[in-house]
């Protein structure tokens, strides 16, 4: 073997070390998540399926297996922005039964993207302050636009931080009701 085909050699297995290095660190990233999560892999019962934080998921409308999967998962509050008419099963009753804090707060659409409403929703994230906790609606969207108009009204973020904040928790339909709203002083 000549200098050339060596040097040739160890560079390939150093490349393949760097490719393998990538591998573990993704299946670190994943194992860590899985530990958050009581081994759970959430994101493949969830869909849609949003993880801005540790302790904050954002997901679609719930059924029985969901509340049970949350649960299992250390979540400690459900926080459900669906009104009633949009519940088929008593999703109260079933969080509950889990052992997990629930609140409703129910957000139709734009219409309910009132200060008051806003106001509600902090109150109950403060209230939960540090717990793992599922925010959620039919599909994320709504949840998303309350937590942007949260931090453009009451943390005073700037317009974009609020929107990016927004989307990170789900926020699509409703961007630019939500960009409107941020727009009038509060």
């Amino acid at each position: 073997m000549t200098l050339h085909e060596n040097a040739k050699s160890v560079a390939e297995s150093n490349n393949s070390a760097m490719i393998d290095q990538s591998v573990v660190n993704e299946q670190n990233d994943a194992n860590e998540q899985n530990a958050i999560d009581n081994g759970i892999n959430l994101a493949s019962i969830f869909e849609p399926y949003f993880r801005p934080e540790a302790n904050t998921i954002v997901c679609g409308a719930l059924n029985d297996e969901k509340v049970a999967a949350l649960a299992a998962a250390g979540v400690e509050l459900v926080l459900n922005l669906q009104p009633d008419e949009e519940l088929n099963f008593d999703e109260r009753a079933a969080v509950e039964r889990a052992g997990m804090h629930y609140e409703q707060l129910p957000i139709s659409g734009a219409n309910d993207l009132k200060q008051l409403n806003i106001l509600a929703f902090d109150n109950i994230l403060r209230q939960y302050h540090g717990k793992k906790t599922v925010m959620h609606c039919g599909s994320g969207n709504r949840a998303g636009a309350a937590v942007a108009l949260r931090a453009g009204w009451l943390r005073g973020r700037k317009m974009d931080t609020a929107l990016e904040r927004g989307r990170s928790h789900g926020l699509t339909k409703l961007e630019e009701e939500v960009h409107n709203r941020l727009l009038v002083p509060r």
